[in-house]
């Protein structure tokens, strides 16, 4: 470790131990000037690569699988996911006390009105005859095709679906209810996001199978790769169309899941997933200023260098992915991280500050980075923690 670096390291431990001690001092919440800092956050959030930018601004703005420890409750996901009334008085109580600790009330609360919901579409991987399934508290894609014959018969449906994809798509009484809901203002679903090419792959074939299938049938890779953007793109053409909108006047933006994409090599990248991703985003991303945005909060820093060439505009990266080697060679992009997801949820306190206050110093020549956890906001994490983020953010992350 070079003298610097050490030096630095020394520095922010330092600086952490100090804002962490004056919040203890202060009976746990650390000193934060609440309406100042959302009216800068919201300044920030604009443009985060600003001349004017205050600050850094948060992406931690906490989520559903924060509220069991936070309330004191042992986890019931079953309940969670089928009890609407239950959820929504979780969201309620936690909101109450996140009011006085982060100045915002950060989980839903407006209750679900059936009457207002468009009957269901749908999805890409009904498209592929796969179904999720909930198991242990979680939802779970299951593989539709468990060798290269079954595959290649599968491949053989989807073509003859995608004849005609429409019907396939929309309900029976999908006319009847759009019309009836567009009549109350209520758009109709469009398609912009999706499970990433190599997650998805693994998800229909299985992962061994998947990589054994690229290296040892690549013909037969490809023709799966080629369906699944045929798909993609004739999904979003119908949605588009049936919300109304042209190619011209359809939204912009769109972003992928894919923290399967580790397992490829950057080879294998380009074959298969970096073609999807690019035909996706020049369709539904044109600009430099469209969002094209991937999540992948897995060790994928070797297919940087691809992501960056392919104009990626967003991302949110595993925790051994630096914001040095995310700037390197995506220089546009807004880095969303990279704040490792257990150093929050076991509320390491001085840590927190730490790997702010190390993603700022690398971040800070360009900008472009909202401090958030790489990847999942996981339970465990603390209302308490969140406000020491603004707190480090307030004292520490200015750029003027």
């Amino acid at each position: 470790m070079s003298t610097m670096v050490a030096s630095l390291e020394s520095e922010h431990q330092k600086m952490a131990a100090e804002l962490v001690g004056q919040m203890h001092r202060l009976g746990g919440l650390a000193p934060v000037d609440l309406e100042r800092f959302w009216a800068e956050d919201a300044q920030a959030k604009a443009d985060p690569f600003a001349a004017d930018c205050p600050q850094v601004p948060l992406g931690v703005m906490m989520s559903g699988e924060a509220v069991w420890a936070e309330l004191g409750l042992t986890e019931d996901w079953d309940r969670y996911e089928t009890d609407r009334a239950f959820r929504l008085a979780l969201h309620q109580a936690y909101n109450d006390k996140a009011q006085p600790i982060v100045g915002r009330r950060l989980l839903g609360e407006k209750p679900h009105d059936p009457t207002r919901q468009y009957p269901r579409v749908r999805e890409l991987y009904h498209i592929f005859e796969a179904q999720q399934v909930w198991h242990n508290g979680s939802w779970w894609l299951q593989q539709s095709a468990h060798d290269e014959a079954e595959l290649e018969a599968l491949l053989d449906r989807v073509e003859r679906r995608l004849e005609n994809l429409r019907s396939f798509l929309l309900p029976d009484n999908w006319e009847s209810e759009k019309a009836r809901l567009q009549a109350l203002g209520v758009k109709s679903p469009l398609y912009r996001g999706q499970r990433g090419p190599v997650t998805f792959a693994t998800s229909i074939y299985g992962a061994e199978n998947f990589l054994f299938l690229l290296m040892d049938r690549p013909e037969l890779g490809g023709r799966f790769r080629d369906l699944i953007l045929r798909a993609m793109l004739e999904r979003g053409r119908i949605l588009d169309e049936e919300a109304g909108y042209t190619p011209a006047t359809a939204p912009k933006g769109f972003g992928f899941a894919d923290d399967n994409c580790v397992l490829l090599t950057p080879e294998l990248y380009a074959f298969f997933a970096a073609p999807i991703l690019k035909a996706i985003w020049e369709r539904y991303a044109p600009g430099p200023r469209d969002s094209r945005y991937q999540h992948s909060d897995s060790a994928m820093a070797h297919h940087l260098p691809q992501l960056g060439a392919l104009g990626i505009t967003g991302t949110n990266f595993g925790p051994t992915v630096t914001v040095q080697e995310i700037r390197h060679h995506c220089p546009r992009a807004v880095i969303h991280g990279q704040l490792a997801p257990f150093t929050f949820s076991r509320n390491q306190e001085e840590n927190i500050v730490r790997e702010f206050l190390r993603d700022f110093q690398a971040a800070r020549p360009a900008k472009g980075l909202v401090f958030a956890t790489a990847g999942s906001i996981n339970n465990g994490s603390r209302l308490t923690g969140m406000r020491l983020i603004m707190a480090a953010i307030q004292k520490y992350g200015r750029y003027c």
